[in-house]
């Protein structure tokens, strides 16, 4: 309805001055849509993390456990039948934070 009476006034009084003011209005809805779009992607990517980050089990070492170490930055098929763990490792300090110091004893 809008539309069709803008079209009208527009098609009997071509005003220039309220056609720019019309413009600017335009474009101003499409930056707000656009931040808009902006905080959904975010909130969208918080959600995910959130869901992802709650389905990692929280692991507890203690000194002495022998461990692996997962190559995460090894690329797919970088080798022949190359595993992407390493070890295995002994642990030799943990501290209250979670991070943990181990020692390559095993040979």
């Amino acid at each position: 309805m809008e539309y069709k009476a803008f079209w009208a006034i527009k098609q009997l009084n071509i005003d220039a001055k309220l056609a720019g003011e019309k413009w600017l209005l335009q474009l101003n809805e499409l930056d707000e849509f656009r931040l808009q779009a902006y905080d959904s992607a975010r909130i969208y990517k918080e959600k995910t993390k959130r869901w992802h980050d709650s389905h990692i089990l929280q692991r507890e070492f203690a000194v002495g456990d022998k461990v692996l170490l997962f190559n995460s930055r090894l690329k797919l098929f970088p080798g022949k039948l190359k595993s992407r763990w390493s070890g295995p490792f002994i642990v030799t300090m943990v501290s209250k934070f979670g991070s943990v110091e181990v020692e390559n004893n095993m040979g």
